[in-house]
């Protein structure tokens, strides 16, 4: 502990953006990466608690205490060899990843929380100035291949450790690129897919192989898979949809925010060159339908666009600023109001409000009836009300991963909720074909995914070589 008093002497200084004016103009990222003195500085509050509950609240175990002790040391390499032993993209969670860590950590029982994310994003970006992150390819080969479908976190971070262990890894992605929702789901100002393509020349240098814009099950079979490697890992991802369920749903104008935002990024990075069946929110009057993360991307990215006004509705309540001890103790992660970069530059929320219908003229959409919910989500009678739209974009979560191609060609099991069961070794009911991340445990948060993915690479190596990692 660098700082026995620097809790006390230091207080939490949140992250810079830039102004709203100006990145509302492109899709550069927002944030800033902490400057190296300031980094430190704000290291030093971290106490080295004797119970440290941010290991706890983190899905990967990150070792907290100890990386921003080396970080207020300005010990670099230390602090880059701690944060790399338990998370494969510090540089993809420092970025994206709600820190479930900080509402955790101790300080914040009476104080505001060490910045955690942050610095462990100011950690990773000065280990690549500072060229300490290089190609590190294992000294030997195991000669066993394993099949990775999917190039999302969770696949990423199973090929990488699995190629650690010295198993010859090939990453299967039907996309032209490899990042999966990193990439496609991901808008820019957000996570730069650059931060991606960096890790990625990381990984190939290291002699992972990626076969882009193959679609397993349709490409190729999934028989040959099975027969040309020695384990198949599922890390497809959850890409079904939940849907709205309305009057009025056929209606044009209407889009899932995947679709949305996944041909956004497209956009963005110069994958779409034809300009038919574009969506575009340029002059448009857009309701967000939805009041999570994916949601908030939607509203960045139509703002960019050129919307002319924005209108988000959540079915919840409006949250607490604050934790509530009473529903919410800490260490437990609360349900606190969120106001992300995207709604402060210019979006109308709306909360305990839902959809009822939507209304339309020569068959696009011009109206969404509204209602006010209470606590049991049900319509308060006399609430109704109408918001003028010309295009609605529906982001309610994921329900499951899709069962066409190669869950059905292999006829793999599901749970009750329509993912790939498993067993605890992350064995699904084919012998040699795993699964993992978002196909196996259902929509969840990038972290997740990177722990899963470690988690199965584990359980796939001591199935190969009796061994674990």
């Amino acid at each position: 502990m660098g700082d026995v008093k620097g809790f006390l002497k230091t207080k939490r200084a949140s992250g810079t953006y830039r102004p709203v004016c100006e990145r509302v103009k492109d899709y550069r990222e927002v944030a800033s990466v902490p400057a190296p003195e300031r980094a430190a500085e704000q290291g030093s509050r971290c106490m080295d608690c004797g119970t440290p509950f941010c290991h706890w609240g983190c899905p990967i175990s990150n070792y907290i205490p100890e990386w921003n002790d080396a970080l207020f040391r300005k010990k670099t390499e230390k602090a880059l060899r701690l944060l790399s032993a338990t998370n494969n993209f510090p540089e993809i969670t420092g970025r994206v990843c709600p820190a479930l860590c900080e509402y955790a950590c101790v300080l914040g029982i009476n104080d505001d929380p060490v910045t955690i994310r942050e610095n462990e994003l100011s950690v990773i970006e000065q280990a690549f100035k500072a060229g300490l992150i290089k190609p590190t390819p294992p000294d030997n080969r195991t000669g066993k291949r394993v099949a990775i479908v999917g190039s999302g976190p969770a696949g990423l971070s199973c090929a990488d450790q699995l190629n650690r262990a010295g198993h010859h890894v090939t990453v299967f992605e039907r996309d032209a690129k490899a990042g999966g929702i990193l990439r496609y789901g991901i808008p820019d100002f957000k996570l730069e897919k650059s931060v991606i393509d960096r890790r990625l020349s990381i990984f190939k240098s290291e002699g992972i192989e990626f076969r882009t814009g193959t679609n397993v099950g349709v490409d190729i079979r999934c028989s040959e898979l099975l027969k040309d490697f020695d384990a198949v890992v599922m890390a497809g991802g959850s890409r079904v949809a939940r849907d709205l369920k309305i009057e009025g749903r056929e209606l044009k104008g209407i889009y899932q925010a995947m679709e949305y935002l996944m041909q956004s990024n497209r956009r963005v990075a110069g994958e779409i060159a034809q300009k038919e069946n574009i969506i575009d929110t340029k002059s448009k009057k857009v309701v967000v339908i939805g009041g999570g993360d994916t949601g908030s991307d939607c509203i960045g990215t139509a703002i960019r666009q050129g919307a002319s006004c924005v209108v988000q509705l959540e079915i919840l309540p409006k949250p607490a600023d604050k934790r509530q001890p009473e529903k919410f103790p800490w260490p437990s992660y609360p349900v606190i109001l969120k106001t992300s970069t995207s709604h402060e530059e210019g979006a109308d929320r709306h909360w305990s409000a839902s959809a009822k219908r939507l209304v339309g003229e020569n068959g696009t959409v011009k109206k969404l009836v509204c209602y006010k919910a209470d606590s049991a989500m049900k319509e308060i009678p006399g609430t109704e009300f109408d918001i003028e739209t010309d295009l609605v974009i529906l982001a309610m979560g994921f329900v499951r991963p899709e069962h066409h191609g190669l869950v059905s060609e292999l006829g793999l099991g599901l749970d009750q909720r329509g993912n790939v069961k498993t067993d605890a070794s992350y064995v699904t009911s084919m012998k040699k074909v795993f699964a993992c991340g978002d196909m196996r445990r259902g929509q969840s948060l990038v972290v997740w995914a990177i722990a899963e993915g470690r988690a199965c690479a584990e359980n796939i190596s001591r199935f190969l070589n009796n061994s674990t990692l």
